[in-house]
């Protein structure tokens, strides 16, 4: 049974999708079998991963309105080694389409169903907002990866964020919690950002990640050569880092399965 988590936060350009992406290819180059589900209209995990979002003869849209199924619309990430069940901007029209659709918070949930058995990790890449979208991320996942820039206005978003898991766990998913904080684009020179690391520990304990992201030029270049970063330059800081949290990940599912 397939391992299902959400990456995600309320705030934008925090890293959620080089997370997911990176995160994906990590897992796979420890032999793990993922799925990567790109939720956001923008389809950047999808390009991230190397799929030509310009091309899809099918995607999360088409999976959400059920006119295709995960089977069908997937693809192989090349370069990452995993597969993808991508999007592109037509998924931005999917929020309206399925206001008079049944169940449709769980439309994702249950079409994983479907492919369960296929996967160890199914992550989820999350637009930047609390939409239908998001929703069915969340109702879906058994966990919530949030990464977090270190900086003041991510310690605001965080609550909100973790009201909102709350509240569809008391309604929705009981099945959720958040599995972990992931501090991302670190800098390890400004005060700042010490500060703000060394608060989130005192505040969440081992709810956050030992493995930290550092910010890195590597993981940026990588979206537009159509590749995760551990495999674009797997010697960079940013890629090792990232090979890391993805064994750390496996670390503390194993923990938890006990």
């Amino acid at each position: 049974m397939a391992k299902i988590f959400c990456v995600a936060n309320q705030k934008g350009g925090v890293g959620k999708t080089t997370t997911t992406v990176n995160l994906a290819a990590g897992l796979a180059k420890l032999e793990q079998r993922v799925l990567l589900i790109d939720l956001d209209p923008q389809g950047n995990a999808t390009m991230g991963a190397g799929i030509n979002k310009a091309r899809l003869t099918a995607s999360v849209y088409e999976v959400l309105l059920g006119m295709a199924d995960i089977a069908t619309a997937r693809q192989r990430s090349e370069t990452g080694h995993f597969d993808v069940l991508p999007a592109n901007r037509e998924l931005a029209g999917a929020e309206v389409e399925m206001v008079e659709l049944e169940n449709r918070d769980k439309r994702l949930r249950d079409a994983i169903a479907a492919v369960d058995k296929d996967y160890d990790f199914v992550l989820i890449d999350c637009p930047p907002a609390l939409s239908m979208l998001t929703l069915n991320g969340l109702c879906a996942a058994h966990g919530v990866i949030i990464p977090m820039q270190c900086e003041y206005y991510a310690l605001e978003g965080l609550s909100d964020l973790a009201n909102t898991i709350k509240k569809v766990s008391a309604s929705l998913n009981p099945d959720l919690k958040i599995v972990g904080l992931l501090r991302v684009m670190f800098d390890p020179r400004m005060t700042l950002s010490q500060q703000v690391s060394d608060q989130l520990e005192q505040h969440f304990g081992d709810k956050v990640f030992r493995t930290v992201i550092p910010r890195n030029v590597r993981l940026a270049e990588a979206p537009s050569y159509g590749m995760p970063g551990v495999v674009f330059d797997p010697s960079s800081k940013g890629a090792q880092a990232y090979i890391a949290f993805g064994a750390e990940m496996v670390e503390r599912i194993k923990k938890l399965d006990k």
